[in-house]
Order: C-alpha cells, then structure tokens, then sequence
C-alpha cells in the first residue's frame, strides 16, 4: 500500500526511505539505508535499528534478522550510556511513533538525532518521503525525448 498526498488535481503517489548515519568529527558515514513502499514499514524498520544499537552497547549486535538480511546497519561502539537509552526510549514511545507517521503522512521527515558526548558521535535515524512518480514526471516534462527521424 502507497500513501498518496492530494495534489493539484491528482494524487501524488510516495515511497518512503530511511537511513541512519553517523557523524564524528564533521564527517558523516552512512551505516545502511532501505527504500519500502509505505511508512509503518519504514518506521518498524528504523525502531529495529534503533533497538539493534542500542542493544549492541557494550557487547556484539544480535545477528540480523533472516528476512532483512544485509539491510540491517553496521554497529557503532557508544563511549557513553545515554545514546542507547536515548534510541531504546525513542524505539518505545508510541507518542514519538505517531509523531514521526504524522510528519510522514505529511510529507516531511521524520529524524531523530542521538549524541555520545564523550568523543562528538552523532547518530542520526532519519526517514522521508521520496516522491518517484512525481520525480519522473517531472523529469520527462522538463527534458522531452528528442524528435524521431526515420529515414533520413
């Protein structure tokens, strides 16, 4: 299922993406990304993350789960203990959950930013919509294929 947006006259048919990056030093590293078809998928995979950091603090990620395979991210070593609570509290708030739908629904991302202050670690867990059908249109408006000249 698509989520769809009123547009002019038409609607806008989404997909969604979301990747989670990490900034150290001015410096950001993508640690995976997915692209999923509607936002309750892109929102369940984005709390996995989270839950799967935060749970790997101190000791090995759990395996990635059979069904995701390689789309799970890369593991960070926190130096602090407050990030990981920090991503377990966002991954179980359903008020933080309903928050980040909305902002989707409406078009907008959804991000959630945790810091390890004891050596300048950002990770960022982010998800937006992409609009690919627009994109496309758009894309063949603005650059038309050129005129076909057969048997010149």
């Amino acid at each position: 299922m698509r989520a769809a947006l009123p547009g002019a006259g038409r609607a806008r048919v989404l997909d969604y993406v979301a990747a989670v990056t990490v900034t150290v030093g001015g410096r950001a590293l993508p640690l995976g990304g997915v692209a999923l078809p509607n936002r309750r998928l892109v929102l369940r995979w984005l709390r996995r993350q989270a839950l799967r950091l935060a749970d790997g603090h101190g000791r090995s990620l759990p395996p990635a789960a059979p069904w995701l395979g390689a789309r799970d991210v890369r593991p960070v070593a926190f130096h602090g203990c407050d990030a990981p609570e920090a991503l377990r509290a966002w991954a179980g708030d359903h008020g933080s959950q309903e928050h980040a739908m909305s902002a989707l629904a409406s078009g907008f991302p959804a991000l959630l930013t945790v810091v390890d202050p004891f050596v300048g670690l950002r990770v960022t867990l982010g998800a937006w919509p992409v609009d690919l059908c627009g994109w496309a249109t758009a894309a063949s408006a603005n650059h038309p294929y050129p005129p076909r000249t057969e048997g010149s």
